[in-house]
């Protein structure tokens, strides 16, 4: 070692730089240290040396081994306490020159060893400007306003609320009580199948006969057996609280793929729909599942995928069939994005899916069941109405009331018909520009040109509906945010309509003045659908510029 004095580092802050050298150099270079310093007699100082028993210092002095293994020991010690003791021995050694304090072959170690060692410390900066922009990027109150207002970062705010979701139907299972309305005649009805009866005319349950299609019997059956006969209604609170989850994943994609709705506006669907969380959770309606499958056929149909889109459609007509309002926007989108021979065949798939599952109860009575399944002239209790409480009974019941709002209901099918068609045309040429690489992320909203006659043809159903009861909120409140921003009303005026519809759902018994509010805002936001659809952007116009 002696011999070696005048090649070796002056300091062990140059021992330590050659320990990111190979492991066979950094040993070599380890068991030539000096005693001295590995007494701690360098200029670092022995508050880190100290901490070395007089042994281990002696076993080093013997071992090349030993001696190597405490050196980098030292070395992991100085790096802790490099910020408090070393700070004016690192500007010292980065400030000298290297070439002056090296010599011979020592000097392309020494060279090599600084170089790596300036990697490092940028690598060091490069990751601490990286942190530094992201914190002025993200983290301050412009970023924050406009995570709120940009549809762009719709999927954050998506994932938040989807978040909560878990909890808040959680806490709702838990803390609130269950409210039995017709979870015990779903299970007697399906009770009645699965003993045997085939016939619908003698299917029945305490609230009356059945009156869904047969994948209502399906489904309900499965729940018949999940849950000991119907009798465990925790298990089947939990299991429509996992289809509120599921439910909330298919909307808050379309939201998130449309852009269309500010992200702020996910926050209202999440924590002001007590009613919809009570009609999964808390009453176990069938009509939560209809709409799961509607707006999973919705998805398929966004994705191009349209077999399974008119399967999941089809199938949620089976289980309730107000998802029929959709029907008419959905057969333009079929005969404007499909040529006549594939529009047919989504058609088949459609009918033939109702086929199937109906054939074994039109096997038996087909009358009976295709009367009661599907039955349009059912006339509803004026007790449970919410929209149309302000009127007399008698006036409500009348059967040219009846016809006056089917006869509203396909002229405003009719009147939106046009804006549809032009709007779905221009679609399937937008598809075109979307298929290729650089297009296809900014045109993503294109699908705002197909969930529009979607919801607006659902929408106008509701709005002309004879009767609408409190489970049947949850067939549009999903879109109400959708249709509120494809008007030009003020964003104040939308959020106070949206807290208007809100407040009259929520108010049991309906009262008239609740109902005619209802009714108010659902001719509002007709109107302002109107007027957006009207003065209508020429599609193609920008298509060709572009």
């Amino acid at each position: 070692r002696d011999t070696l004095d005048s090649n070796l580092p002056s300091r062990l802050q140059d021992v330590k730089l050659y320990a990111h050298l190979p492991a066979h150099e950094c040993h070599s270079i380890a068991s030539k240290c000096k005693l001295k310093e590995i007494n701690g007699q360098s200029n670092l100082g022995s508050s880190i040396f100290s901490q070395v028993s007089p042994n281990a210092r002696r076993k080093a002095h013997e071992s090349p081994k030993v001696a190597r293994g405490l050196v980098l020991q030292c070395y992991a010690r100085e790096s802790v306490y490099r910020p408090r003791l070393f700070k004016t021995q690192q500007q010292e050694l980065n400030n000298q020159n290297e070439a002056g304090r090296l010599t011979g072959g020592n000097f392309q170690a020494r060279a090599k060893v600084t170089k790596k060692d300036k990697g490092y410390k940028a690598l060091f900066n490069s990751q601490v400007k990286q942190c530094t922009e992201f914190y002025d990027k993200y983290l301050n109150l412009e970023f924050g306003k406009e995570l709120l207002v940009n549809p762009e970062y719709t999927w954050i705010i998506a994932i938040f609320c989807f978040v909560c979701e878990i909890f808040i139907n959680s806490a709702i299972i838990v803390k609130r009580p269950y409210t039995e309305i017709d979870w015990k005649a779903y299970m007697q009805e399906v009770e009645g199948f699965l003993n045997g009866t085939l016939d619908y005319q003698y299917l029945k349950g305490d609230t009356g006969p059945l009156v869904y299609p047969a994948g209502f019997v399906y489904v309900f059956s499965v729940f018949y057996y999940v849950t000991e006969r119907g009798t465990n209604l925790l298990t089947a609170q939990w299991i429509f609280g996992g289809l509120y989850l599921t439910l909330i994943y298919q909307v808050f994609r379309i939201y998130s793929r449309s852009r269309k709705v500010p992200p702020y506006a996910l926050l209202f669907l999440t924590f002001s729909s007590y009613r919809i969380h009570s009609i999964f959770v808390l009453r176990l309606f069938n009509d939560p599942i209809a709409i799961i499958l509607a707006y999973v056929a919705i998805n398929a149909f966004l994705d191009g995928r349209w077999t399974l889109g008119s399967l999941a459609f089809s199938f949620a007509v089976s289980i309730k069939m107000n998802v029929l309002l959709y029907a008419p926007a959905l057969l333009i989108v079929f005969l404007t994005q499909l040529s006549l021979f594939d529009a047919v065949i989504q058609l088949a798939v459609c009918g033939s899916l109702q086929v199937v599952l109906a054939l074994p109860f039109l096997l038996v009575n087909p009358w009976s069941y295709i009367s009661r399944s599907f039955d349009l002239g059912r006339v509803f209790l004026f007790e449970w109405t919410v929209n149309w409480k302000f009127l007399p009974e008698e006036y409500f019941l009348n059967r040219y009331f009846h016809i006056a709002l089917l006869a509203s209901h396909l002229i405003m099918l009719g009147v939106f018909t046009p804006a549809w068609i032009k709007y779905l045309k221009s679609y399937s040429q937008l598809d075109k520009v979307s298929k290729s690489k650089d297009g296809r992320k900014q045109m993503e909203i294109r699908s705002q040109l197909i969930l529009y006659p979607l919801f607006v043809s659902n929408f106008i159903g509701i709005a002309f509906s004879r009767s609408l009861h409190y489970q049947f909120y949850v067939w549009y409140y999903h879109t109400i945010p959708y249709l509120l921003w494809s008007t030009r009303m003020p964003v104040r005026a939308k959020l106070a309509t949206f807290g208007v519809i809100e407040l009259c759902w929520n108010i049991f018994p309906a009262t008239a003045a609740s109902s005619l509010s209802l009714q108010l805002c659902h001719m509002i936001i007709l109107v302002g659908l109107w007027h957006y659809a009207k003065p209508m952007k020429d599609w193609k116009v920008e298509l060709k510029n572009k």
